[in-house]
């Protein structure tokens, strides 16, 4: 049998939609489950995210808003004065324990799916930069492409850098609500929204069939707490 992937969109403390995404996409013990980041803040639950994550030994990305809480974490772990946060960031401080943060603290900047010739990122790569010179910040933030080739964290200007993705190997992503789902032939982006009453997506692997379902309530306004 071969071997099936979910790899899922932004969920953003989004744990009631995430369970319904495993239930309506048919996922079930033995298949893989993948989150492209941003597993906390905005959204109601985001305790309940990471729990369900470990409890199914998802595999996930670090994206921004996960940068963000463990910047805080590195400071009180180190014993250091705590950044202030923004509320919806200061939430998840307030609820994660140790192994919470532990398990978050040990998400990768990129997985490599070499069983559906496949990369996850939260954000973006820049074409033509091997994997280990990406800089982290573009990993976690970038949207577009600048005419001088540089990365922007822009939506307005550039062109979408997954647009200009040669390939061979898939790159999948999420961070960019704003453009919604990005299906093109080597690059597929999957955050549509849910966390602002838009839509949770997966995609399954390697048939690259797309399954997603409602938000149950509208948590945050874009570039809102």
């Amino acid at each position: 049998m071969t071997h099936r992937t979910l790899i899922v969109g932004d969920v953003h403390g989004c744990r009631e939609e995430l369970e319904d995404l495993l239930h309506e996409s048919g996922w079930e013990e033995g298949d893989q489950l993948v989150l492209v980041g941003d597993l906390v803040a905005k959204g109601p639950d985001s305790l309940g995210v990471v729990r369900l994550a470990r409890e199914l030994g998802a595999r996930a990305v670090r994206g921004n808003h996960d940068q963000h809480c463990l910047k805080w974490w590195d400071a009180k772990c180190a014993g250091g004065e705590l950044p202030n946060l923004k509320p919806a960031h200061q939430r998840v401080a307030d609820e994660l324990e140790e192994e919470d943060w532990r398990w978050l603290a040990a998400l990768p900047l990129w997985l490599e799916l070499p069983e559906h010739d496949a990369l996850v990122v939260h954000a973006g790569l820049l074409p033509g930069v091997p994997l280990e010179d990406q800089d982290p910040d573009d990993l976690m933030n970038m949207r577009s492409i600048l005419g001088d080739g540089t990365s922007s964290r822009n939506y307005e200007e550039g062109t979408p850098w997954a647009s200009l993705w040669p390939g061979p190997r898939l790159a999948v992503f999420g961070h960019d609500a704003v453009r919604g789902l990005q299906n093109r032939p080597h690059s597929v982006g999957l955050d549509t929204g849910c966390v602002y009453g838009g839509w949770l997506t997966g995609l399954w692997m390697p048939r690259r069939d797309l399954v997603s379902v409602p938000a149950r309530g509208t948590y945050a306004q874009p570039g809102k707490d």
